[in-house]
Formats: C-alpha cells, structure tokens, sequence
C-alpha cells in the first residue's frame, strides 16, 4: 500500500509516523513544497530572536529521521488530485499515485489589496525564507511596519522587540487580537503593547506602500511612516487552491467527518487546512492550532491504515474547540471556545486595569462555553478543563457570576463529580 501525505509540517510528520508504527511494510511519501527539512513555522519567531539557529526549527533533529523510518520526503509543488485515477499531478509534469492519501498542506499568508504589498522590503513572516529576509533587515534601531496583531502578529511583535527595532503596528480591527480577545481584553493587551514602545494603530488600515528607502507607508488616519521592512501578518487561509475541481468537499477547509475522511472514501484532511467538528460550538470548524493538527493526524494516519486494510475506522476525533494562549511582550492571554458568548447564554466579567487582569466568561444553561482571560496565569489550564469538557456547573454557575475568581474551587468541585459519575456509568455498562 502506498499512503502519500500532502505537506511536510507537524501534522503531516505527526501522520508518516503513526502509519510506520501500525504499517510497518507499507509505503509512505510526504510532499512538501519547500527546500528545507520539515520544520515548525511556531519556532520562526525564535528564529528571529536569536534562540535557536535553522537546524532549531526543524521538527525531527536527526538528518536520517525519515530515511531511517523509510518515509520519502519529495519537494515539489502539487497541481491537482485526480481523485477518480488516484493520482496527484506535480509542478514538474509528472505524478504519484496513492492508495490513501492525506492533505495537509496547512495555511498560507493573506495578502491583503494593498497597493505596494509587493514592493522589496514588504515580507510574510510564514517561512525560513521570510525568516531570512527579515533578519536581514530588522536590525536594532530599525524602522519596522507590522501589518496585522492578531494572534500571530503578535507572536510576531514578540520577536521583532527583542530585535530591539522601532516598532511600529497597524490594525484594522478596533482592538488587537479581535478575533480572539473582546473589547476590553484586546484594550488592555494595546496598552500594555504601547507602554512597552511599541506604537499602536487600531481601527486603521494601510492604504498603500510607496518604493524607497525608506519605504512610505500611507495611513487611513492621514499618517505617513517611513519604514525599513514591513511585515504582512493580516492573517492565514487553508492552503487548498489545488483542490479545485478534484470533487473533494470543501467549505473555508478541507470537510471531514469523525474519523478525518473527507467525502472521497481513502482521502483524508488534517491541521490547518482541515475543517473538523467543534464540540464546543457544535459546528465545523478550521482550527489553525498544532495541538489540534497532531491529534486530527493521528486519527487521521490510523484510519488509513484501517482503510488500506479494509476494515473499520480504528479511531475517531473528539472533536476540536478553539484554543488559544498568547504572550504578549510578557502579558499573558487566553481565549477559550465561544468567547463572545452565545444568544440567549449569561456572561460576567471581572477587569481590574491597574493590575493588568481581565477575565470574562460565557455560559449557556449551566455550561461554562467559552472565556476570555489576561494576567490570569494560574486558571489558564482550569479555564480550558471546564470549557473543553463541556461540565455542568450546577449551583457553581451563580458562585462564578458572582465571583468569576472561583474558577478553580468550581473545577474541583464539577469536574470531579462529573468523571465520576462517567466512571461510575462505565462500570455498570460493563
């Protein structure tokens, strides 16, 4: 049996590696797109930062991993999957077939309509390559434009202050991380940005970037900044485009059911660029976190195994719930589930400024659904138990709306009580 993994990141690894354990006879090619050994693209910005050299990034260190695993790393970009002859057209004229097969081709930069986007100094911060040209540039005491502060921006931002540049971030959104924090939490996380020098535009865009040296950023709150590099961090979409036409369903990724096949029997999707069920929200979703990319590999990798042998699917996805914590120049945040609540669901939110703390829950019937945190370090692990275990809270549920503070007295409490009583339910079944 021949299994072919489209994409050479954490899931596409995690994937060859699981097949070789469950099949040890069988063929596996993994096809990347780019010249390097697979690496992490989280470990760029400590790249950046001087912590780790290139062989750093790498996700496996031995340079005989994968020969000694008898995995077949190919570089070449995919133009189109046949899925009727199941086989896979390559840039170079020529293909592979495959008896199951495994996109993972994870995400690539947006790159916004921006006049200038393509001007030399303007860089993605999403490869080595990119990784190459901004050190190159960002220099200490140099003028840097960041595009972008989500949640990779500001991973981003992160490493560029420690480059020690001049720093400069625009924002369309009216907060930074908007898509992961709430008015309040993404106010605090500029403030604390903006104390630590770095300036800050919100609810502004870039309006054109003019050739030179230095560059000419044009603002759409009438500012002009010179800049010596600008950075395009306006976010990521799946990878997909070779996709077109192949009859493989896809909505914003790759859809997938339980068992991470999509709607082609053998063909299955994983990471970045694969759309699975959220249990938090009870719809699909892409989940651009590798904690979530590693298991929806491993799943995935042991389902075709299963398929190649003809039998059942051996595993199933839990499912994945939207996760996140980010250091922000030393601020910590966290955002978990449906942290803008849901219709009908209650919420509290407890914000002390001057001490730098934030903390917002959401809850539908008894079930705590999704939270928003800064400065609370010590609930991140409680926050993310009670959401992605969905526990009922009972009585608790009015405790935290009176005092959100309780969270790990609530834990202890419910989730206890609630494995228990699951255990006690499994040993009656058997």
């Amino acid at each position: 049996m021949h299994h072919v993994i489209l994409g050479a990141g954490p899931a596409g690894v995690i994937a060859a590696e699981t097949i070789r354990k469950h099949a040890p006879l069988d063929a596996i090619t993994i096809v990347g797109d780019e010249r390097e050994p697979p690496y992490s693209r989280m470990a760029i910005p400590y790249l950046l930062m001087g912590n780790v050299d290139e062989r750093g990034t790498y996700l496996r260190k031995s340079p005989s991993h994968f020969a000694d695993l008898k995995v077949n790393v190919l570089q070449a970009f995919v133009k189109h999957v046949d899925v009727a002859t199941k086989t896979i057209a390559l840039d170079k004229g020529n293909s592979i077939a495959f008896d199951t097969l495994l996109i993972a081709t994870g995400s690539r930069p947006v790159r916004p309509p921006i006049p200038g986007i393509d001007t030399a100094g303007v860089h993605s911060c999403w490869t080595l390559d990119d990784a190459r040209a901004i050190m190159a540039l960002a220099t200490k005491g140099a003028r840097v434009l960041q595009l972008g502060a989500g949640f990779i921006g500001c991973i981003i931002m992160e490493a560029l202050a420690a480059r020690g540049v001049h720093l400069s971030v625009v924002e369309m959104g009216d907060r930074m991380v908007p898509r992961m924090m709430g008015p309040t939490a993404g106010g605090m996380i500029r403030d604390w940005c903006e104390a630590k020098g770095v300036e800050v535009f919100t609810g502004t865009r870039v309006e054109a970037i003019e050739a030179g040296a230095p560059l000419n950023v044009r603002l759409s709150n009438g500012k002009h900044l010179a800049a010596d590099l600008v950075i395009s961090a306006a976010g990521v979409k799946p990878a997909i485009g070779f996709l077109e036409n192949s009859g493989i369903t896809c909505l914003l990724g790759v859809l997938t059911d339980e068992h991470l096949q999509t709607n082609v029997p053998g063909i299955y999707a994983a990471g970045d660029c694969c759309e699975a069920f959220d249990k938090v929200s009870g719809k699909t979703i892409v989940s651009a976190i590798q904690p979530n990319a590693a298991e929806q590999a491993r799943v995935a990798a042991m389902n075709m195994v299963a398929f190649a042998r003809g039998g059942t699917p051996a595993a199933e996805l839990k499912g994945v719930t939207q996760i996140n914590v980010l250091d922000t120049l030393g601020l910590i945040s966290a955002s978990f589930g449906d942290w803008q609540g849901r219709p009908g669901g209650e919420h509290v939110e407890l914000t002390d400024k001057a001490a730098g703390r934030h903390l917002s829950l959401q809850f539908q019937d008894d079930v705590m659904v999704g939270c928003n945190s800064v400065g609370w370090t010590e609930h991140v692990g409680v926050m993310r138990g009670l959401v992605e275990g969905q526990v009922k809270l009972g009585a608790w549920k009015e405790t935290l709306k009176n005092d959100p503070t309780k969270l790990m007295e609530a834990y202890l409490a419910t989730a206890q009580a609630q494995s228990d009583w699951t255990g006690a339910q499994d040993a009656r079944r058997r």
